[in-house]
């Protein structure tokens, strides 16, 4: 994501892990917190880490688009920097990496604190990089200053709304990230369908054909065939919010981010899960539901997030919410853990679509 001060980039769709970054290529003198335990490591300023993106496995993931750039003879060349999100600066034609990646004991506390590691896969990171690369293209060349882009995507100037309210089923806009983010804002759209464009083998005149988002696509294509062979006009070097100019610790920085990623979520009502579980005095024998909540929480938290895109982290808040509620109201189990497991996630996942269909979806800022 772009923006004159930082945009985040929002979630894409991926396995919850991060084998890549957790297996990251070390140095062969490992610093010092590397060895400290979670406590002591979430001490640690995010400039004292001491990080550098040379010699990690993000080399593989930025060679790969770099690739892909000069297979279609854009001379653009993006300049990467460590920060604490994924960003891409407003007027910048360059990408800032979130630091937890260039180091496995990292993507380590990043699962502990937030439950999985964004951009974390080879897959995912490179989502995220095509994505960000729309915006970078975007700022070289000064696109957005073009009357069809505006007519086709919007007014790039456009404020960004604290929240959006999707259309899940809108052919107009492409799908490559999670939430239906090329619908959150004009520059969201254009780099959302930029990534679709650039990806190998994605086959975006088939997959999309009879969508009105093809005439998106297509233009995209006419666009960066005006633009192939040329130098962007564009091409300061500048570095937003490095990490090595940010003083406040991980613990600070993962309380942000919980608050963040976890203050609003979907409202569950009792009833709700009246009709999942009985009472005490209507099932004295069956497991507490709570207690059954808590077995197979991870396994829900897992399955919600993979077919909905949101934030593990959101869904578990969510989830620790009804175990809250399930204690109060001492229910118990009265039917096949089976079955009720299924209950719980297609109730737990209506209740997340309807957060995001609800206009209150936040727009990474």
């Amino acid at each position: 994501m772009e923006t004159s001060t930082q945009r985040l980039t929002p979630r894409s769709a991926s396995a919850s892990g991060g084998a890549d970054a957790r297996h990251s290529v070390q140095h062969a003198f490992e610093p010092e917190w590397a060895a400290l335990d979670d406590e002591s490591l979430l001490d640690v300023r995010l400039c004292d880490l001491g990080l550098k993106l040379a010699g990690t496995w993000l080399g593989r993931p930025i060679a790969q688009l770099q690739r892909e750039l000069v297979a279609q003879d854009i001379r653009c060349k993006p300049h990467f920097w460590l920060s604490d999100e994924w960003f891409t600066p407003d007027g910048v034609p360059g990408v800032a990496v979130p630091f937890y990646l260039a180091h496995p004991r990292l993507a380590e506390l990043e699962k502990t604190q937030m439950l999985e590691v964004e951009g974390g896969t080879f897959e995912w990171c490179m989502r995220i990089l095509r994505h960000e690369m729309g915006h970078v293209i975007d700022n070289a060349y000064r696109l957005h200053r073009r009357r069809k882009w505006s007519q086709l995507f919007g007014r790039n100037a456009n404020p960004y709304p604290e929240y959006y309210h999707p259309k899940p089923y809108s052919k107009s806009y492409v799908l490559h990230l999670d939430y239906w983010y090329a619908q959150a804002h004009p520059a969201e759209d254009f780099a959302e369908t930029f990534a679709v464009w650039l990806t190998p083998g994605s086959k975006w005149d088939v997959r999309f054909a009879g969508w009105p988002a093809l005439k998106k696509l297509q233009y995209i294509d006419e666009l960066m065939a005006s633009v192939a062979g040329k130098p962007p006009p564009v091409v300061n070097r500048e570095r937003v919010t490095p990490l090595r100019q940010m003083r406040t610790t991980l613990r600070e920085h993962y309380r942000k981010k919980r608050a963040k990623y976890g203050d609003v979520h979907p409202d569950f009502y009792d009833r709700d899960l009246r009709r999942l579980f009985a009472s005490t005095a209507g099932a004295e024998r069956g497991e507490s539901a709570a207690r059954f909540l808590r077995r197979v929480r991870n396994d829900l938290r897992r399955m919600v997030a993979r077919w909905t895109g949101e934030y593990q982290y959101t869904i578990d808040q969510v989830l620790k919410e009804m175990i809250t509620r399930c204690d109060a109201l001492q229910l118990r189990l009265d039917r096949s853990p089976e079955r009720t497991k299924l209950e719980l996630s297609v109730l737990l996942t209506v209740q997340t679509m309807n957060y995001l269909h609800s206009g209150r979806h936040r727009v990474a800022l």
